[in-house]
């Protein structure tokens, strides 16, 4: 039996570039997943919201000793294509992306789903699903050789979690984008995950009502009996952009510690 040969672990990214988009902090999932994809070598492209958010992140992008800092803000015209376009300049590929953003006014994500008001939605759908879809587009002529799109999604798309309400709606429409990218862009070397982690005491989470509950459920109910760390799903995101998961696309990254399997 021939024994498959991997390359050393800190050097198994070296060469690949990707985008960071969603840190805000230092808790920030996409900081975890940051980190990971740096500690095995790769290049960094990070934006940051506004003005106000980037005193919190360029300390973390110089950490990533990030070649590409900008803003970022998918409501503001143009902003998007900005970032591909000076990626396109700057390093002429792109080998991985992480969207780790998403946003539901609170008037839309505390109520009913059923009374949800149109505008509301459609800015829950626009950054919450549109938002990659858009940059899976930008990035497919930057993926020459291949590469990895990675979006964050949650348990709630699949099943009814309280509080959880139109993001639940958005992120479902956030999976089922995931399939029909990884299904398109596929023949091109290109492969698409949804990463969904257990419940994380991020800045984001922090708008949805009775949270604290919520992490103490899937604390004492996960399989695991833990609670996930962005470090956690830092190193599973990491190892999905490596040449050793290129068959595996289209699908939902479940890190969570078994939690979803439990009724």
């Amino acid at each position: 039996m021939t024994i498959p040969v991997f390359p050393e672990t800190k050097i198994a990214l070296k060469g690949r570039k990707g985008l960071i988009v969603g840190i805000a902090n230092d808790q920030s999932i996409a900081w975890g997943c940051a980190k990971a994809f740096r500690a095995l070598g790769a290049e960094l492209a990070v934006t940051y919201l506004n003005e106000r958010a980037r005193k919190h992140v360029e300390p973390l992008a110089k950490d990533l000793e990030a070649q590409i800092f900008m803003p970022l803000d998918v409501n503001i015209e143009g902003q998007t294509e900005q970032v591909f376009e000076r990626i396109g300049k700057e390093w002429g590929q792109l080998d991985f992306l992480l969207h780790s953003i998403a946003f539901s006014p609170k008037e839309a994500l505390h109520g009913r789903v059923i009374d949800v008001e149109r505008d509301g939605f459609l800015k829950t759908m626009d950054v919450s699903c549109w938002s990659f879809m858009r940059m899976a587009h930008l990035a497919e002529p930057l993926m020459k050789n291949g590469g990895t799109l990675f979006t964050m999604t949650y348990y709630g798309s699949q099943m009814v979690v309280k509080n959880y309400n139109v993001m639940g709606v958005a992120k479902a429409g956030l999976e089922a984008a995931v399939r029909y990218i990884a299904a398109e862009l596929g023949p091109k070397g290109i492969r698409v995950h949804a990463i969904s982690p257990g419940p994380l005491a991020t800045r984001a989470a922090s708008g949805i009502p009775e949270f604290d509950e919520l992490m103490d459920k899937a604390q004492t109910t996960a399989p695991a009996r833990s609670l996930v760390s962005i470090d956690d799903v830092g190193a599973a995101t990491a190892f999905l952009a490596l040449d050793g998961a290129k068959l595996i696309t289209g699908g939902v990254m479940y890190i969570d510690g078994g939690y979803h399997i439990i009724d």
